[in-house]
């Protein structure tokens, strides 16, 4: 089988220990979209043992936080989808009242244009508020 979360994926890798990848992907439009992404190969959330579905859940939240500390968004979207890639990953995304899509899901239709965003040094500001949370 090849699953391209089996391996470390693609983005700025914010955090790693042995079971996770906490990463910062290029999502544009969506500055601080970031992925929680179990390293195993797991369908769903129940295919892990309950320690392990609270330890990266612990993850998840902590990547809320940190982001929601960095970026100050008016709601942070969490989903776990994995119709695409059936490997256990968590997107966590800030949402902005301004952004294409708000308030409906990132894969919605567009509701408008939306500004331009700079985050300066994000990933090193996500990583230090990861650390310290």
């Amino acid at each position: 089988m090849s699953c391209e979360l089996c391996r470390q994926p693609a983005g700025d890798l914010l955090y790693q220990n042995d079971e996770l990848w906490v990463m910062l992907v290029d999502e544009p439009g969506y500055p601080g979209f970031c992925r929680v992404v179990w390293k195993a190969h797991a369908k769903e959330m129940t295919d892990l043992a309950a320690d392990e579905r609270l330890r990266l859940m612990d993850w998840v939240w902590r990547a809320e936080a940190a982001i929601r500390q960095t970026m100050q968004p008016a709601k942070i979207n969490l989903a776990s989808l994995g119709n695409v890639v059936p490997h256990l990953h968590w997107h966590v995304i800030p949402r902005f009242d301004d952004d294409a899509h708000f308030p409906s899901p990132i894969w919605a239709a567009p509701r408008r244009e939306a500004p331009a965003r700079a985050w300066p040094d994000l990933a090193d500001r996500l990583r230090q508020a990861l650390q310290a949370g």
